[in-house]
């Protein structure tokens, strides 16, 4: 009788055949550490380059799993159009690839909608331009032969481009806002009980109502504004300072230098009006 061969071998026995003699194998253990990444790249430059082996000292760490999972990641990250699936840059308020609009997206705050860095002091100048190319892509009007829902997504996206250009265009609306964002809520109405800021403003009032002429309310109204400004600056500190209690008083000051210059502007084309009501009326006698 013949004896059966033994028909598989040993797995080491493989290595001793493939590796070289001066490359060993050690046994891993529980308690076994990973060699250095120097010792494997001079352990790996000894296997003959015909064989093409490559071995990693951290091959038993889950490589695939950590791909699937940051793969996964980025999926549930990236916004989609609703309509053609394509990934959209954010702000994802127009999708270029199928020029359908995308559904209001409330995580987008309003500096994000022009492109901005979420901060107080920005360059007005630049909104202008910003805005008119979203309406050129938002406007219900340009959207009229689409479906209801696309109608319906183009009046709301619209909307909101309209409130954030007003909002981030004018300084008080934009400390208003940010401030909002930092969950700091500002309320406009709420009574002044700075004595010094009280006495300014009853005088604001009483040199507006008594002023003779627009000549006069056009000079309190150029005062208001450099107040608005200077208070402005002040603002822009205590937001950068991160003192909300103070940002918030500055926004008090704001709001009234702000009223008190429209008041002038007001009173000033109801008095051009009046003069010339009594020019017309003195003509016609």
């Amino acid at each position: 009788m013949y004896k059966t061969k033994q028909l598989w071998t040993p797995l080491s026995s493989v290595f001793r055949r493939v590796l070289p003699t001066t490359c060993s194998l050690a046994s891993f253990t529980a308690n076994s550490q990973f060699p250095s990444l120097s010792s494997h790249r001079q352990s790996s430059s000894r296997v003959p380059p015909r064989y093409g082996l490559k071995f990693s000292p951290y091959s038993k760490l889950p490589l695939l799993r950590f791909c699937s999972q940051s793969a996964a990641k980025l999926d549930s990250t990236t916004k989609r159009c609703w309509n053609c699936v394509a990934p959209g840059s954010m702000p994802f308020l127009y999708c270029d690839s199928c020029r359908s609009i995308q559904p209001v997206d409330l995580s987008i705050d309003y500096f994000q909608i022009f492109g901005l860095e979420k901060k107080y002091e920005i360059e007005v100048d630049g909104l202008e331009g910003k805005y008119k190319d979203w309406q050129k892509k938002l406007h219900p009007d340009l959207v009229h032969s689409k479906s209801e829902k696309e109608r319906e997504y183009a009046a709301e996206q619209s909307a909101r481009v309209i409130d954030a250009y007003g909002t981030l265009r004018k300084p008080l609306s934009r400390a208003i806002y940010i401030l909002r964002l930092e969950g700091v809520d500002v309320d406009e109405e709420q009574t002044v009980s700075d004595p010094e800021l009280l006495t300014e403003i009853m005088e604001i009032r009483e040199a507006v109502e008594e002023a003779p002429d627009s000549q006069a309310l056009n000079q309190i109204q150029s005062r208001m504004n450099e107040k608005l400004e200077e208070t402005s600056d002040s603002f822009a500190n205590a937001f950068q300072r991160r003192n909300f209690d103070e940002a918030v008083t500055c926004i008090q000051k704001m709001t009234y230098y702000q009223r008190a210059s429209l008041c002038c502007s007001c009173n000033a084309i109801m008095g051009s009006a009046t003069l010339r009501i009594e020019e017309m009326i003195t003509t016609d006698v």
